[in-house]
């Protein structure tokens, strides 16, 4: 009987052990994530999403909190030429917040004092991304004054927010 209690104490000290060791493992496998970082901007795929050489590598980088509208919807194009224009071949800050389903890192992206992020939303050229980032207080200002103003995509009477488009797309 003896026996088997110690088999079951030293199982549950392995167990914790290895938990242990993984989560701190995880803990500085995040912090290393999260360090902000710079590159050269190499590629625009579209409005809310670069590549940016980070050493001898890249990285796709998911805007952080905006979603840009599509290739094909109105004003998608625009919008990544607006990002083109503002940071393709240029140097970068990226700050990373998480990581998507696909892999990116979703980063806020600065060139020098701007934000692009907040950029695209001033100009109407991008949503914020409420689902994800709705406590983005300044993010919900830039978007409410777009609209205000009816820049860009604000123009239109009823724009068609991404996540729609891409939901009717995928019918």
């Amino acid at each position: 009987m003896k026996l088997n209690v110690s088999f079951g104490i030293v199982g549950i000290y392995n167990s914790v052990k290895r938990f242990l060791l993984i989560s701190i493992f995880a803990v500085f496998a995040l912090c290393q994530f999260c360090e902000a970082w710079e590159g050269r901007v190499v590629k625009v795929f579209d409005g809310d999403t670069i590549e940016v050489l980070r050493g001898r590598s890249t990285e796709r980088i998911r805007l952080y909190g905006i979603d840009c509208p599509e290739r094909g919807q109105d004003f998608g194009e625009r919008a990544r030429q607006f990002t083109s224009r503002m940071v393709f071949g240029k140097n970068v800050e990226v700050i990373p917040e998480d990581r998507d389903q696909f892999g990116r890192a979703v980063s806020w992206v600065r060139v020098g004092n701007s934000s692009l992020n907040h950029a695209l939303v001033k100009e109407g050229l991008a949503w914020h991304y409420k689902r994800y980032a709705g406590q983005e207080n300044e993010l919900a200002e830039l978007e409410a004054n777009a609209r205000k103003q009816k820049v860009g995509l604000w123009s239109h009477k009823n724009p068609t927010a991404p996540w729609e488009f891409r939901r009717r797309q995928e019918r």
